[in-house]
């Protein structure tokens, strides 16, 4: 499972904000079920920023989103994240699409 999420930073706020994006990553990739994670800056937008990461499953993203650690070090800066869905499921050859249907938490 992917979640994107992607930020508009002002210039003046881009070190702070670096910062706090790396230590979000970090304790993200502390918490079970955490795959790999990439933080990545626009080329034509230097603005906009991402962090981007993998995971197991969903149940262990939302669980991860629920730890003491994760909603003190990185919720905050993932409430600044542009208001759009952020959770991707891999698409690979032969397999299904996703649909409308509620799925397992894994």
């Amino acid at each position: 499972m992917l979640v994107v999420n992607r930020f508009r930073v002002q210039d003046a706020d881009a070190d702070a904000f670096r910062e706090a994006l790396e230590t979000a990553r970090a304790t993200l990739a502390g918490c079970r079920g955490y795959v790999d994670g990439t933080v990545g800056r626009n080329l034509d937008d230097p603005s906009l920023w991402t962090l981007v990461t993998t995971w197991e499953h969903v149940g262990a993203y939302r669980r991860a989103l629920s730890t003491y650690d994760v909603k003190l070090q990185a919720v905050p800066l993932l409430s600044r994240a542009i208001d759009e869905p952020s959770a991707y499921e891999p698409v690979v050859p032969g397999a299904d699409l996703n649909t409308h249907e509620t799925r397992s938490l894994g």
